[in-house]
């Protein structure tokens, strides 16, 4: 077991950010991403100010909602994780109440939030409920519980392109799919780094089920990535940023993919990929917004 703690004299009010994960920003942008994509796709590049905040505020709640509802299911085996060991919930640093109480509220934001969009938003984020509860439990009985969190996230491009234009499209799909494979091969890679801690506990990840061919796995899913932007950059005539932005990505994916092929690799590379993902679809966002 893994004996890491936090320090007792912690003040509780830096316990919740860190239930939260506000102390860790980057997996709350990532969320961010493609809600943004959507939004400033389906306005063609002039959303509205307002709805903008509505969504950034909303995926921060829906985010935050996540990540407590995650540490309640995974209390019990994330202190046997040397990643997670140190999460309020797993030490008993913070109380199940106190982690219901904050789910509570930050699902009850959302959903405030989401009373401001229109009929067909609303329901979506209705039906990313259950998947979003339900992403926790997949890893103890589904064995490529990475789908279901890209699924999870695919709901911000649905929710976000609808409210601006109140109907699902052709490019709403195809942007769907660029968030699916994009979260695939980004969130395979983050579960490499717990696959020796999974194995001993007997929780299911992507990098356990692809195994030694978890990096060729991680590349597929960003040149499909790569091959959904090029389509939909044609079918909505984006510019010459974007295709710039696109050609980056590539790029950055392409070196990621040669690094994740190299033997013993660091867990900090791992993290250090994350944070180059996101990086890599703020990037993309501009290509968007000046394409």
């Amino acid at each position: 077991m893994v004996t890491f703690s936090q320090s007792t004299s912690e003040p509780t009010w830096l316990k919740i950010i860190r239930l939260l994960r506000w102390n860790k920003p980057a997996g709350r942008l990532i969320l961010m991403i493609p809600a943004l994509w959507a939004v400033t796709l389906a306005s063609k590049g002039n959303p509205s100010l307002p709805l903008v905040g509505i969504i950034i505020l909303g995926t921060l709640a829906t985010s935050a909602a996540g990540c407590v509802i995650n540490d309640l299911w995974d209390r019990n085996i994330d202190i046997y994780v040397e990643r997670t060991c140190t999460r309020p919930l797993a030490e008993k640093s913070l109380s199940v109440k106190v982690g219901i109480i904050v789910a509570s509220i930050a699902l009850g934001c959302a959903m405030i939030l989401s009373l401001y969009l229109n009929h067909l938003s609303f329901w979506l984020c209705v039906a990313a409920l259950p998947v979003i509860i339900g992403y926790p439990l997949a890893k103890r009985g589904f064995p490529f519980p990475q789908l279901i969190l890209s699924i999870a996230w695919g709901f911000a491009v649905l929710i976000s392109w609808t409210a601006v234009t109140a109907r699902l499209e052709l490019s709403t799909w195809i942007l769907w799919g660029i968030t699916v494979f994009w979260t695939l091969g980004f969130d395979t890679v983050y579960a490499m780094s717990d696959q020796e801690d999974d194995k001993k506990i007997g929780i299911n990840s992507s990098a356990l089920f692809f195994g030694s061919y978890t990096a060729n796995a991680v590349g597929i899913f960003f040149t499909i990535s790569v091959g959904l932007l090029s389509y939909l950059g044609i079918i909505l005539k984006l510019k010459v940023v974007f295709w710039i932005t696109v050609f980056i990505a590539l790029v950055g994916w392409t070196v990621q993919y040669f690094y994740l092929r190299l033997k013993n690799i660091p867990r900090s590379v791992y993290g250090e990929i994350f944070l180059q993902n996101v990086i890599l679809g703020f990037l993309l966002l501009l290509g968007m917004v000046f394409g």
